[in-house]
């Protein structure tokens, strides 16, 4: 791994981005991205005071993103914001946990972060099914996660799991589980959307684990979980911005050359304004981001991670539904805006939907609104 002493700066670790990603081929896989960012030292630097950077996160993101592989940069998003700090935040020195932590920062091993559950509608965490018991001198976990990103593909699986009966907050931990350990089943998600994510679903059929492979206290899993969050809140944001940009900019251009009556289709005046108003969105969005970024990966902004959340996806939606619709049926090439949009409706539902976000930010809204009028 690169001395961080070259990634101690943003332009730096800006640098050491765009070099690994220079050297990328156009069909280079998850596992090839994250090893290439792993040993330019992207993933390490990520982390200068310990928590995710929101500056270096939203570079890092702009980076991936603009290779144009949705599933890809999903992946290398929920595994820097959420599961590497997760486990980063709970691995103690010279532990199996540190020493899967360190290979993830050097690129070396991937990371599923398996939450959502077979047994648990939606965002029902503390409805899930998986459990976790003691059996003798050995960890005995049972249980099926569906629809985890980069599943297909990891080393090492971060597994939510039930310890006691009932959805009490503290019958929740964290286990970490090797993808290939005897009773661990993984299958395809059969779908062909975000396929660079390795989306899979997950069985575990009595895996035996040795107690070293708790992640955190016994009882802190939705807690440390909720923190985590913000992180992934935030990076969903930041490559909304990213994303939405991209598609817009992609728009103008393919507007520039078409033409009506002798003028390009961009000068339109009912185009214009619409091109306008979707860049108004954008930087909506990214001062949104800007402003709650902080708060949200230090843990002291739930309310405003969930109203950051709660704005993602009606906003990707809006200025990509516009772009596919201007973009007539070249929006349904490979990788057109209408492909892309279909994509980007995870932004609404993954790490919870939004409408459970804009219940959040209701029950939020009495301190809410005082920050917005001081």
């Amino acid at each position: 791994m690169p001395d961080q002493a070259e990634v101690s700066t943003v332009d730096g670790y800006r640098g050491r981005i765009s070099e690994a990603v220079r050297g990328l081929g156009p069909d280079a896989g998850i596992g090839t991205v994250w090893s290439a960012l792993g040993k330019a030292g992207a993933l390490a630097g990520l982390y200068p005071a310990g928590a995710v950077d929101p500056v270096r996160l939203g570079a890092l993101l702009r980076a991936i993103d603009a290779r144009g592989d949705n599933g890809i940069t999903l992946s290398v998003l929920v595994q820097a914001a959420s599961a590497v700090p997760l486990l980063g935040a709970e691995a103690k020195p010279d532990t199996v946990l540190a020493a899967v932590h360190d290979r993830a920062l050097a690129g070396g091993t991937m990371l599923a972060l398996a939450a959502t559950d077979a047994a648990a509608p939606g965002s029902d965490l503390a409805g899930l099914g998986t459990e976790i018991a003691a059996d003798g001198g050995e960890l005995r976990l049972s249980g099926e996660k569906r629809w985890i990103t980069s599943a297909g593909v990891a080393d090492e699986l971060l597994v939510l799991a039930k310890h006691g009966p009932g959805r009490h907050f503290t019958n929740f931990t964290w286990v970490l589980v090797p993808s290939d350990a005897p009773g661990v089943r993984i299958t395809p998600s059969g779908t062909s959307l975000l396929a660079g994510s390795a989306t899979a679903h997950i069985e575990f059929d009595r895996v035996r684990l040795d107690p070293g492979r708790l992640v955190g206290r016994r009882g802190r899993g939705l807690a440390s979980f909720a923190l985590i969050m913000g992180s992934e809140r935030l990076g969903g944001a930041l490559w909304a911005v990213a994303m939405t940009g991209r598609v817009l900019a992609d728009t103008h251009e393919r507007l520039r050359r078409r033409e009506i009556d002798g003028a390009d289709l961009a000068e339109n005046a009912a185009v214009r304004q619409d091109l306008a108003r979707c860049l108004v969105r954008v930087h909506q969005l990214r001062a949104l981001a800007e402003v709650v970024g902080e708060d949200v990966v230090a843990g002291q902004g739930f309310a405003e991670g969930a109203m950051l959340k709660a704005a993602v996806g009606p906003a990707v939606d809006e200025v990509l539904s516009r772009c596919a619709q201007l973009q007539g049926a070249d929006g349904y090439r490979p990788g057109g805006a209408q492909w892309i949009r279909a994509e980007a409706g995870v932004f609404g539902i993954g790490g919870g939907t939004t409408e459970l976000m804009l219940e959040a930010v209701a029950d939020a809204l009495e301190p809410l609104l005082g920050k917005a009028r001081s």
